[in-house]
Parts: C-alpha cells; sequence; structure tokens
C-alpha cells in the first residue's frame, strides 16, 4: 500500500510542478491551445471534405457547359478537379494561382498517369477570344519537367486556334474545347475515355 501511496505522491508533485511552471510560463499555454485548436480544424475540414465528396459521389456529379460559362475563372478550376475526383483521381486537387507553372490542377487517375491541367475560362465560351500557341507553351515547357506530368491538357470552355491545334498535335498536348468539355462534364464517362493517345496505364487497376 505504501507504494501506491509514493506513486500517488509522485504523481500529485509532478502535477503540480507542472501547472507551477506553466503559469510562470503562459506562453507554452498559448501554444498548446493554438495547436489543439490548429489540429480540430484541420480534422474537422477533413471531415467535411470527405462528406461533400460522398455527396458528390451519391448524386453524380454533371456540369452543363452553360453553368460553366457563368463560373469565376477560380471556381472553374473548382469544377474542372471536382470531375477529376468523380472518375477516379482521389488525389485531385486545384493548385492554380499566381506562380502556377503552367498548372491549375493535377490529378493521378487509378491507371497511375499523372495528369496536368491548365484551364482557360472564357465567359463569352465559344464566341469568346480563342486560346493560343503561347498558353501551350507555358504547359509544354513545365508539364513534364516541373509538374511530372503523364497526360498534358489544356481545357478551356471557348475553342482553340488554329496554329494552337498544329503546336498540340506536335508536341503530343491533349486538347478539351467546349464540346468535348460539354461531353465530359455533362456525362459519366472519364476524360481518358474521350481524348486520343492517351498514354498507356502505368499500373494495373482494378477497373482494368
Amino acid at each position: 500500500m505504501w507504494l501506491l501511496g509514493l506513486a500517488a505522491a509522485v504523481a500529485f508533485s509532478l502535477v503540480m510542478a507542472l501547472l507551477s511552471w506553466l503559469a510562470a510560463h503562459p506562453w507554452v499555454m498559448i501554444l498548446i491551445l493554438v495547436a489543439t485548436a490548429g489540429i480540430g480544424w484541420v480534422w474537422l475540414r477533413r471531415r467535411q471534405e470527405a462528406a461533400r465528396w460522398e455527396r458528390v459521389r451519391a448524386r453524380g456529379l454533371r456540369y452543363a457547359v452553360e453553368h460553366l460559362d457563368g463560373l469565376h475563372y477560380n471556381d472553374f478550376e473548382f469544377a474542372v478537379r471536382d470531375l477529376m475526383h468523380r472518375d477516379g483521381c482521389a488525389d485531385a486537387q486545384k493548385v492554380g494561382g499566381r506562380g502556377d507553372n503552367g498548372a491549375d490542377v493535377k490529378a493521378t487517375d487509378p491507371y497511375g498517369r499523372r495528369w496536368v491541367i491548365q484551364c482557360k475560362h472564357r465567359k463569352a465560351g465559344w464566341s469568346g477570344s480563342a486560346v493560343g500557341t503561347p498558353d501551350l507553351q507555358v504547359l509544354n515547357g513545365t508539364g513534364r519537367q516541373v509538374h511530372g506530368g503523364d497526360v498534358l491538357v489544356m481545357l478551356t470552355n471557348g475553342r482553340f486556334s488554329g496554329p494552337a491545334l498544329a503546336f498540340a498535335k506536335s508536341q503530343h498536348l491533349h486538347l478539351v474545347d467546349r464540346h468535348l468539355l460539354a461531353q465530359w462534364a455533362g456525362g459519366s464517362r472519364p476524360l481518358w475515355e474521350l481524348l486520343r493517345a492517351v498514354p498507356p496505364p502505368r499500373k494495373p487497376s482494378a477497373l482494368s
């Protein structure tokens, strides 16, 4: 019994010493509280994101191209990310912004291929300015070397110029114009089934 009493006394002394030390160093408690709040926020965000994706899968995500026309370009990129996630790219993420080095969305498909997608939103849709060669040159210069992409895609709710079409073909870049976007966003087939000459799978898949 005396051992239990000794252990209790030691434990009590340690607790009191810790409380005394924390009282003398209040900034430590502040850091602990901030860290705890941060961890709780991250956990909550992950729960919310998981619930969101469950709702997306449950209803079968679809977008009319006219709906995509009305989005802010930032939300347009999020929509493309969501479509890639719908098609089985669990790690799909929006990375576009200042200094994005030619990538707005990156994802790995169920076959192990790394996708790098540059998005060009046009408020006027097909009537807007055509996506030209300079944008493709940026994607071509960074898609593989910087981002490690296997499939490089330029995607728009508008159209491409003639020189852009020729350049994309010569550099093995994949183009998604308004018509193909409408087919992909409004349907149920993954993008790799709609594009031509997509690289072969990197790994076996449960889908194969």
